[in-house]
């Protein structure tokens, strides 16, 4: 039996759906990917994917961890000094548009300055700090750091309110008649602090497997 916060299980919903969906993957999803061990890697590979199709996006960012030193479509993406180094022309090759290219450079530049934190300074930051910085740089949103927060750093109370997915989870979960807005599904989902990345992956779950019980694009 796993055992649960008080507050999922208080929760008639959530309670009843986690009977049926079973245990929390979050911590098996968010396994470490030899291509990302930084925030940095992290953050050129969300950039690099954005608006893409998952196909699509891994296919660049191979070609764009090709041009790093060591050649491999499967290795880390190229460090701050080669990005910065590189022509336009070479990234634009690698499928990246110009206002990619840009962001690339912007994350590039904040590594070098010390804005975009390694590994073992990001652990020692808190949440909030993370996200004002990181989204201080050129096409790095605040869901690009909830989802480093969440899937690269293992943070335990992360609620990605503006995410379309998380929303209609929480509507399928609640049979809502609409999906709520960020402030509102901010507002609903902070009694569970501090499990709210759990939440979140359980509303992903939600969207997947419940009926939607009210087929509207329409917002509250």
């Amino acid at each position: 039996m796993v055992s649960l916060p008080a507050c999922f299980i208080q929760d008639a919903a959530l309670s009843r759906f986690i009977a049926e969906i079973g245990p929390c993957l979050l911590h098996k999803q968010a396994a470490p990917d030899p291509q990302v061990q930084s925030p940095y890697a992290s953050l050129i590979k969300a950039v690099t994917g954005q608006q893409l199709h998952n196909a699509a996006a891994r296919t660049i960012f191979r070609r764009l961890c090709a041009l790093g030193p060591d050649h491999k479509e499967d290795g880390p993406p190229p460090p701050p000094e080669a990005i910065l180094a590189l022509e336009d022309d070479t990234l634009r090759r690698c499928g990246l548009s110009a206002a990619k290219i840009a962001s690339l450079r912007a994350i590039a530049r904040g590594r070098l300055e010390g804005l975009v934190p390694s590994l073992a300074e990001a652990h020692q930051l808190d949440d909030a700090t993370l996200i004002k910085r990181l989204t201080s740089l050129r096409g790095v949103g605040q869901w690009t750091v909830e989802m480093l927060l969440i899937f690269h750093l293992g943070r335990q109370d992360v609620m990605p309110a503006g995410d379309l997915g998380v929303q209609e989870g929480w509507k399928r979960l609640k049979k809502l008649p609409a999906r709520p807005t960020p402030r509102q599904l901010h507002e609903a989902t902070i009694r569970f602090s501090p499990h709210r990345s759990a939440l979140a992956w359980y509303c992903w779950q939600a969207k997947a497997h419940l009926p939607d019980p009210a087929p509207s694009s329409k917002k509250p």
